[in-house]
């Protein structure tokens, strides 16, 4: 395709099929309330069969779906690569990116459309079941290498490395992006992705990407130790910049030359702490794709990690999407502290 992007991103595109339900309809489908598994096709097909008569709402999961969604909303060119089955989830998956403002690269594949059904209790409680579906299948031969050389960054997470395909993927993509000096951008995503892939992740850090985004217990997994400023610094000697996020303690940034930067958080009242990683994300390629220094960059993670938190859901509506747009413009991040100045470690 060779369209060019600020930032091109491959993932796992999981529609989000939402609908309520009552406690006795979770017992009858034998799910357990408040929590989420993974289910085959089959599964997937009996509940939506049972949620087939009432009002459904339908929007773009998945962790790097919701970064290049939040970038959009942001104002940054951002494309998402991925798998979609040639179904009606499908479509409508790829109808709803596009309206979101992000560029389509999805390809699609006999089969179903990965998805999440999160069914909503009276009490706001959510209980999703994941059914992955061809999403897994996206390989080498799906990868546009022109995009991704066209592109300033390049980024993917930790979730795409679970099946041979989008491991394949993801090697040639990143290789396409290093020949052609495209900023290569790596969250850690999940600690349960660093239990299986531990020794692949630590490669990866050797050399292969630039930047590393990952929490304290994905940094403790990842290094062997709990210690979220030194992860920080240890991390950013293997590639060049690195951001482990410490909760409601805030996060450290680091780069190559051992400076580490301590930023703290803005205070919110924590609705629904879902896609607060992904939206850390987003804000941070956002900073830097505006060329804004790396404590600011932090700052504005920090910032739209905490407005999505205030709210149900991994996104924002659009009334959200304005708000969060106007006040990133103007600068509110910049309340945010600096907890220790730049600080040679």
């Amino acid at each position: 395709m060779g369209e060019k992007v600020a930032v091109y991103g491959i993932g796992n595109p999981l529609i989000d099929v939402t609908a309520h339900a009552e406690d006795s309809e979770l017992n009858e489908l034998g799910l357990k309330k408040g929590t989420m598994q993974l289910i085959d096709t089959a599964r997937g097909n009996e509940i939506l069969a049972h949620i087939d008569d009432r009002e459904k709402t339908y929007s773009c999961g998945g962790a790097c779906p919701n970064t290049m969604i939040t970038l959009a909303a942001l104002g940054v060119r951002s494309a998402l690569a991925g798998m979609v089955g040639d179904d009606e989830l499908g479509e409508i998956y790829n109808d709803r990116l596009k309206d979101e403002g992000v560029v389509s690269h999805l390809a699609v594949h006999p089969g179903g459309t990965g998805s999440c059904i999160v069914l909503v209790t009276p009490d706001y409680e959510r209980t999703m079941s994941t059914r992955l579906g061809v999403c897994q299948e996206f390989s080498a031969e799906n990868v546009d290498h022109d995009s991704i050389r066209a592109a300033e960054y390049f980024y993917f997470t930790g979730y795409m490395w679970d099946t041979a395909p989008q491991k394949a993927a993801l090697n040639a993509a990143i290789e396409s992006a290093r020949a052609a000096g495209t900023t290569v951008v790596f969250d850690v995503a999940d600690p349960f992705a660093v239990d299986r892939h531990r020794d692949d992740f630590l490669a990866l850090l050797s050399g292969r990407v630039d930047v590393v985004l990952a929490n304290r217990d994905e940094a403790h997994l990842l290094l062997g130790y709990d210690d979220p400023r030194r992860a920080a610094v240890d991390i950013a000697k293997r590639c060049r910049i690195a951001a482990v996020k410490n909760g409601a303690q805030g996060s450290f940034i680091a780069s190559s030359a051992g400076d580490c930067i301590e930023i703290g958080t803005y205070p919110v009242d924590t609705v629904d702490s879902n896609g607060a990683g992904d939206n850390y994300s987003a804000g941070f390629l956002y900073g830097m794709v505006q060329g804004h220094s790396l404590a600011d960059s932090a700052r504005i993670a920090a910032y739209v990690a905490a407005q999505i938190v205030r709210r149900i859901g991994a996104q924002f509506d659009e009334q959200g999407a304005r708000e969060l747009r106007s006040a990133v413009e103007h600068g509110v991040w910049r309340e945010i502290s600096e907890a220790s100045n730049k600080e040679s470690v």
